[in-house]
């Protein structure tokens, strides 16, 4: 009898060690940006080697559909490689009575990809924007070969494609553009077609050429590289930003505080993205 009881304290004991270790454990969820995706991949990897008690899962789907899990309540954090419109900050101000919170968190050079084979290495930011455009539908009307232009761009949720629509295109996209479902399938297609072009983080160009480009036509042409951008002498820049309903707590706030010492900062120069500093 005292052995039956003495297994059943035992049973007990492990029942309540295995339920304490899964409620002791805490889990913060990222979605959105797809340029972000090896970035908060590689961050999430490295801090949860660090902090076994806390599971991170990153998700992408683009900027767009990060900020929108925020306001639906169905993430913690969205990435966003744009800044949040007024539109959507309404949204979480009516459902949660709060602007939300913005952190930078690293910085991207957002690259123009060309095939290898392009004779074309160099174009100003007019020219790429007329490209995207439809204006300029010739590789031989910006110094390369007589064969037409083929594009290669995100769909509309996508922070890259809000970014280089406000910043570079300056007006809607041409209607030939084709549209495909994260960097790594331009990057793709671009590889694949000597008349391509496309555009995306610079983290991604594998396998593609980036194009140098220029301020304007008295300015040289400047590659996105890490000292580039720091110095902002490289023409298309920006933010990549994270966003919560609300100032962090708990260890939400603990990943996004080492996210932002120099040790998560260390991280973005390894995976090919830039730090804040």
């Amino acid at each position: 009898m005292k052995t039956t009881k003495l297994k059943l304290t035992a049973i007990l004991l492990v029942i309540m060690a295995v339920g304490f270790s899964f409620t002791s454990l805490t889990k913060i969820t990222v979605k959105g940006s797809d340029t972000m995706v090896i970035l908060s991949q590689k961050w999430a990897e490295v801090y949860m080697q660090k902090h076994p008690g806390t599971t991170i899962q990153v998700t992408g789907g683009g900027s767009g559909v990060g900020i929108a899990a925020l306001i639906n309540g169905s993430t913690d954090i969205a990435n966003s490689s744009r800044p949040i419109k007024p539109s959507e900050t309404e949204k979480l101000k009516a459902r949660y009575s709060t602007l939300g919170v913005e952190i930078a968190c690293a910085k991207d050079g957002l690259s123009v990809y060309l095939n290898k084979a392009n004779g074309v290495s160099e174009l100003t930011l007019k020219q790429i924007g007329q490209i995207f455009a439809g204006k300029i539908t010739n590789w031989k009307e910006v110094g390369g070969v007589d064969a037409g232009i083929k594009l290669y761009g995100r769909e509309s949720s996508s922070g890259t494609f809000g970014f280089f629509k406000d910043n570079v295109v300056k007006t809607d996209f041409s209607p030939t553009c084709q549209t495909l479902p994260g960097t790594a399938a331009i990057v793709n297609a671009v590889r694949k077609d000597k008349y391509g072009i496309g555009y995306g983080g610079a983290a991604y160009a594998e396998g593609v050429k980036d194009c140098k480009v220029k301020k304007d036509d008295k300015s040289p042409g400047v590659l996105p590289t890490a000292a580039t951008i720091k110095n902002k002498t490289y023409p298309i820049t920006r933010y990549l930003f994270m966003y919560l309903k609300s100032r962090p707590t708990g260890e939400t706030k603990a990943f996004i505080d080492w996210i932002l010492s120099p040790e998560g900062q260390d991280v973005i120069v390894e995976v090919g993205y830039y730090p804040l500093k």
